[in-house]
């Protein structure tokens, strides 16, 4: 058997008649091993996902990390199982990235409203959403699969089967992780919550005529990201930090110092509009722009998928009467799952109001029908870490906002639970995603679409209970405002508010009509938005150093010698940067578990510790240890 991937995985011809990589003997994968590995991971990979991406806004998707954990493991504990069991440890690893991804987008915006979440509240919506997203991915999976092979090419799933089949050589990547965790784990104890004993922000603030902030956070898991996703991400973030921080902050801070005495800021009348600070502008003024500009980029974006919608629905539809490869019986109880347990979750998120428990059941399971077919679709062509997921739940937010404010639910009661019918919708579109590229690397590998179905199902509710879990002990965390904020968290922001201020009716229209004329130029001129609006929001400090990340990245490429030096060091780069997004995000995510339950006492640096001289140092620090280990690669 040749240690590659036939030319036909790639297409050259029609699907019913590939021949996959396993093509003889059991199709099976799956032992007790497995199962244990997979839903550990699963947990992992949820926990990471949900702290960096409450942290940077960006979420990085597990599939290759996934692979290459699991190779390690099935080479150590479970070597009978082979490829098909590394198959569905990433598919597992997926199921959890997947629900955080999507979760983390709109359920903390209820408490950035001001209420709680349960436990059972955010598990029945979270639940409800992964069966009905797994369920219907599940029925369009063979003609988005296997009758679109080719046509479809799921760039991310042949990416992981690539991983996957070169498995021999995966001890190579699994050091490469383990150096990029200890990095990151061994800064992430200093300056965070465990020790807080150095400062980790270079910090330059003007607060005289000109009012501008320029900050780099030295943070190793947002510099992995960095690396990850590369400069064109990163730079056009950074150029959105950019027009915020240099352009529309200096300009207001200008106009706002000519105002009279006796007029305040709009939302907190106890600062006068002409002694705002740096930080008060950005907090009261610039972060609704960006809000604007977000909801621009989502709602054009939710546009532009509008002839995908119908084109995929009619080619479903027409596949479907031709399909004679039936849904398996465990399919048809995972969608049957998922919509009881969506009407049973709507009854319970509704307060005891039976007719906003049944329209807005029924609206949120057509929305999430729609969008989890597009997400498929769309999954085949960009992958799942550009699904642009953000687009999709907006509209279908402003859809249910407009429901509510029609039948006069307006309070902010009411708000919770219209944000919680959007938590299912997202978790439905974001599951759908990653679902639809484990199955595709089930097909390119040989394996049994049912058995990873089950898997990737369990593995996901797994990942639900840990991300829920993990919001509820971070609540106090993550409710807080201001600049100093350990979280921006801004979908969810921009979640709260959207809603809360379609249904108040109190948004500060100016500046929200402000960003979204910024975001249709920005369409207009072909920019792509939603990545600049997210820039526009986030401290300049997160996407300074991830565009610091990018660089390295960029170093590493201009460095090498020949293409084949290059594909080696930075596939090893990308195994670095996962470590430090894993090491940063597990022990910053322990490190405040700890301080909150009381074990660690609250700290903080002192002398020169908490100057900006200690954070260049820990920043040339971190630069060495990454880019030494890429640089001296082995080219065999």
């Amino acid at each position: 058997m040749d240690k590659k991937l036939s030319k036909d995985a790639y297409g050259n011809i029609s699907g019913k008649d590939y021949v996959p990589y396993i093509s003889t003997g059991s199709k099976l994968g799956g032992s007790i091993a497995i199962l244990i590995i997979g839903i550990v991971l699963s947990a992992l990979f949820a926990a990471s996902t949900a702290y960096s991406g409450m942290k940077s806004g960006l979420t990085v998707a597990a599939g290759i990390p996934g692979s290459i954990i699991g190779s390690a493991f099935v080479s150590a504990f479970s070597k009978k199982n082979g490829i098909l069991g590394k198959n569905l440890i990433q598919g597992m690893s997926s199921g959890g990235e997947s629900v955080a991804s999507g979760i983390i987008f709109v359920l903390l915006a209820v408490l950035l409203i001001g209420f709680n979440v349960s436990f059972l509240e955010g598990f029945a919506v979270g639940a409800s959403g992964v069966l009905f997203g797994i369920g219907i991915a599940g029925i369009v999976q063979k003609y988005l699969i296997v009758e679109e092979h080719g046509k479809l090419m799921y760039p991310e799933s042949m990416a992981i089967s690539e991983t996957l089949v070169a498995s021999e050589g995966a001890g190579e990547s699994i050091k490469f992780m383990g150096i990029g965790f200890v990095i990151g784990g061994a800064i992430t104890v200093v300056t965070s919550a465990f020790l807080n004993a150095a400062n980790n922000v270079i910090s330059y603030v003007n607060e005289s005529f000109y009012k501008w902030r320029f900050q780099i956070e030295v943070n190793p898991l947002l510099l992995g990201i960095g690396f990850i996703v590369g400069l064109d991400v990163s730079l056009t973030m950074f150029a959105g930090s950019v027009l915020a921080n240099f352009g529309i902050l200096p300009l207001i801070g200008y106009f706002t110092a000519l105002g009279q005495s006796g007029e305040f800021v709009w939302n907190d009348p106890s600062i006068a509009i002409n002694a705002m600070s740096v930080s008060d502008i950005s907090g009261s003024y610039v972060k609704y722009i960006g809000a604007g500009m977000m909801l621009s980029g989502g709602l054009i974006g939710a546009i532009k998928l509008i002839p995908t919608i119908i084109s995929s629905i009619k080619e479903t539809l027409g596949a479907k009467s031709t399909n004679n490869d039936h849904s398996s019986s465990v399919g048809t109880l995972i969608l049957l799952g998922g919509i009881i347990i969506g009407f049973l979750a709507g009854f319970l998120i509704s307060d005891g109001n039976m007719l906003m428990a049944i329209l807005a059941s029924v609206l949120s399971l057509f929305l999430s029908l729609l969008f989890v077919i597009v997400s498929g679709r769309l999954t085949g062509t960009v992958g799942t870490s550009n699904l642009p997921v953000s687009g999709m739940t907006i509209a279908s937010l402003v859809l249910i906002t407009l429901l509510f404010a029609v039948f006069g639910w307006v309070s902010s009661e009411n708000n919770k639970s219209l944000l919680l019918f959007g938590t299912f919708i997202v978790t439905a579109i974001a599951i759908a995603g990653g679902y639809s590229q484990s199955q595709k690397v089930s097909f390119i590998l040989g394996g049994d679409k049912n058995e990873m179905q089950k898997y990737f199902t369990l593995a996901s509710i797994v990942g639900v209970v840990v991300v829920i879990s993990t919001i509820i002990i971070l609540s106090s965390q993550l409710a807080l405002t201001g600049d100093d904020v350990t979280f921006a968290l801004p979908q969810a922001n921009l979640m709260a508010t959207l809603t809360a201020g379609i249904i108040s009716g109190e948004l500060p229209w100016v500046m929200i009509i402000v960003g979204i004329v910024i975001g249709i130029v920005l369409f207009l001129l072909n920019l792509p938005i939603m990545t600049i609006a997210v820039g526009f929001y986030l401290p300049i400090s997160t996407t300074s150093i991830i565009l610091y990340g990018a660089f390295i990245r960029l170093l590493i490429e201009r460095t090498s010698k020949s293409e084949k030096e290059k594909d080696v060091k930075i596939s090893n780069g990308i195994s670095l940067s996962s470590g430090l997004v894993a090491g940063g995000s597990i022990i910053g995510l322990v490190g405040i578990i700890l301080q909150i339950s009381g074990i660690l006492k609250g700290a903080a640096p002192s002398g020169f510790a908490q100057t900006n001289g200690m954070a260049f140092l820990l920043l040339a620090l971190l630069s060495i240890a990454t880019i030494l280990p890429i640089i001296n690669s082995k080219i065999s």
